[in-house]
């Protein structure tokens, strides 16, 4: 017998089904994404948990015209099944395949491209006033989960959407979650409500007053209001959302599809700004996911052998990992180090120190601003502070990096995860622009180690500084040693093997994929020369000076745009000390690429950045110097990028 989701072409479809083919679909919804995410990766409690919501939504509102923003993005995948993505939802976050993210290249439904918290609010205050200065009569309605309610700037989005005078509904999906547990005093207030008699009490209420109450006209006022001043007098008569211009409406089950929808239909029309918040379960449906909604936020590939999950691991350690044991051992020598993520514990490493050491790490939500501001209080203070933030999540405290550390000359240490390319989670979430947008602080140290040892050594060194410093690393298996790891000297880098016919100059964890190319090409005859860079700033200019003067093709490798990354601070440096650059080449990531979701190794090639792109790219260069001479001794400061061949 076909199943009902292959029957689902658009939202339309599920208007002509009954709550019981409905209940029926969201059962084949669930499995279906446990399916997908165990082969593919993905978010996976995230999703089980919004079925019925996602699904009363689709309902109720017509989002062919209709507006729906997504925060976070991650928790989409219902709302891809149903809007005629499930045929090739097996490709989820593969090279080709469906993103794990809203892609307006996929589907009109989706109207952005979006991986980070906070933005629903304010951009669908946007499209409302948009839509109305163009006399659209559309709805809007911004779905709001995991958390993401407790970033900046949703607030500031609320704070605007208070003040509309026109249909406009915020969905907070309310799972007790982030990516970790919620943390902060929004996280208790709406715990109150959560635990409160109102939770089916408006349930029993609106059951009562629908059946009276037409859908249009005074009476959606008159039932709205008596719901309104029944939640002010149950639970708080200064009721947040209510004190910033929202009908605060909830809360309410999220996994009751028919009390969704009488809800929706009730609420859909209101010509004011109306907050329905939903409580629902992350893991829904699924045991083992919602017993530990935290470890199957966003795993890996996963082996189920009936009751028994867990995620395929690799042997070597990822860099996540190396992080948290660095972490705990400099942490227990000095009792001056304290850890700070925002709202991502498990990805930074720091669940298991916190393990360790629970009076040492501090989760600061979805806010990485105020993580940063944090962190700046408590280096002056006196303590030593790491802020461990990703790469692509560090973009959102760029003037709190600037105001709050670097202005002040505070020691925060920046321990930046996901630096590079990303893997299946794509363009929303590539770490390629941390180099450009920190060096340029005055007096910031960046570092970037090429394995676990280093990595030691590099946070040893920045714990030592006076002032600011970041040391980046990707998502990524810690490659085998280089040796026996060496301490990290203020701006000096490190030979790894002498060569005549060029010299590669490598930033972080691409010094060990030059050094396999190196040993590639020798086995062709070529005597290929590769250091360590491990400073981006300040630079070791001895080694630009060095690489320059043999008169050989010089290149250069990182994980990060070529736009004002380490290629860059070596084109600047040589530039500086009236250095030839013509026979510099630079690898890393196009200026004006956008890198789809697939395997981060598939990436790597794109970019050649891979040991088989970098050994093409010293091959010509070093075939074209035979036929054309060294390069000049001195002349205009000209260099070229390079590319996969």
């Amino acid at each position: 017998m076909k199943r009902i989701l292959e029957t689902i072409q658009s939202p339309a479809d599920l208007r002509s089904l009954s709550f019981a083919e409905l209940a029926t679909l969201a059962g084949e919804i669930r499995q279906r994404i446990i399916d997908v995410v165990s082969r593919c990766g993905g978010h996976l409690a995230s999703n089980l948990g919004v079925v019925e919501l996602t699904l009363a939504l689709h309902r109720v509102f017509d989002f062919a015209r209709d507006r729906l923003l997504w925060d976070v993005g991650h928790q989409c995948y219902v709302h891809k099944l149903i809007t005629g993505r499930n045929a090739r939802f097996d490709t989820l976050r593969q090279a080709g395949g469906v993103s794990g993210f809203p892609s307006t290249a996929e589907s009109p439904y989706d109207l952005f491209d979006v991986g980070h918290a906070g933005t629903a609010i304010a951009t669908a205050v946007g499209l409302a006033r948009g839509d109305a200065a163009l006399g659209r009569d559309t709805r809007v309605v911004a779905l709001v989960g995991d958390a993401s309610i407790v970033n900046g700037v949703a607030f500031e989005g609320l704070n605007q959407a208070g003040v509309l005078k026109r249909q406009f509904l915020v969905v907070l999906n309310d799972n007790s979650m982030g990516i970790a547990r919620t943390q902060g005093a929004l996280a208790t207030y709406l715990a109150r409500f959560r635990v409160s008699s109102l939770y089916e009490d408006v349930k029993h209420r609106v059951a009562s007053i629908l059946p009276r109450v037409p859908l249009v006209g005074q009476g959606v006022y008159d039932a709205l209001e008596h719901l309104k001043e029944g939640i002010k007098a149950t639970v708080a008569p200064d009721q947040i959302f209510e004190q910033l211009g929202f009908l605060y409406v909830g809360p309410v089950d999220g996994h009751d599809l028919p009390h969704l929808v009488e809800i929706l239909e009730l609420l859909k029309d209101v010509a004011q700004p109306v907050l329905l918040h939903v409580h629902t379960e992350k893991g829904r449906g699924c045991e083992w996911a919602a017993h530990d909604p935290c470890a199957f936020h966003s795993p890996g590939k996963l082996k189920i052998e009936g009751d028994s999950v867990s995620e395929e691991k690799s042997e070597r350690k990822s860099w996540t990992a190396a992080f948290a044991d660095v972490a705990i051992r400099l942490m227990q020598e000095d009792a001056r180090v304290f850890a700070l993520t925002a709202a991502m514990p498990d990805g930074t490493g720091l669940a298991k120190v916190r393990q360790t050491l629970p009076d040492r790490v501090l989760d600061c939500g979805i806010a990485e601003s105020s993580t940063v501001d944090i962190a700046a209080g408590m280096a002056k203070a006196g303590l030593r502070p790491l802020a461990c933030i990703y790469s692509t999540f560090l973009q959102r405290a760029f003037d709190q990096v600037f105001q709050e550390a670097v202005l002040q000359r505070l020691p925060v240490g920046f321990c930046i995860d996901r630096a590079g390319l990303v893997g299946g989670d794509g363009a929303v979430h590539h770490g390629y622009l941390d180099i450009a947008y920190l060096r340029g602080f005055q007096g910031m140290v960046l570092m970037a180690p090429a394995d676990e040892a280093e990595l030691e050594q590099a946070l040893r060194l920045g714990l030592k500084l006076d002032g600011p410093w970041a040391v980046r690393y990707p998502r990524d298996m810690v490659p085998l040693p280089l040796g026996t790891g060496d301490p990290f000297y203020l701006g000096r880098a490190r030979v790894l093997r002498p060569g005549r016919d060029a010299t590669i100059l490598a930033y972080g964890t691409p010094a060990i994929t030059a050094l396999e190319a190196a040993n590639r090409l020798a086995t062709e005859g070529f005597d290929i020369g590769v250091v360590n860079a491990r400073f981006a700033k300040p630079i070791d200019e001895d080694m630009v000076t060095t690489a320059i003067t043999r008169g050989t093709p010089v290149i250069t490798v990182e994980d990060h745009s070529l736009a004002g990354g380490f290629g860059s601070v070596v084109l600047e440096t040589a530039n500086r000390l009236g250095l030839p650059t013509d026979g510099i080449i630079r690898l890393g990531l196009a200026v004006e690429k956008f890198y789809k979701h697939g395997s981060r190794g598939g990436q790597l090639a794109e970019a050649g950045i891979d040991a088989v792109g970098i050994a093409a790219t010293v091959r010509r260069a070093v075939q074209a110097a035979r036929v054309s001479g060294p390069s000049r001794a001195a002349g205009a400061p000209v260099s070229r990028e390079d590319g996969p061949a």
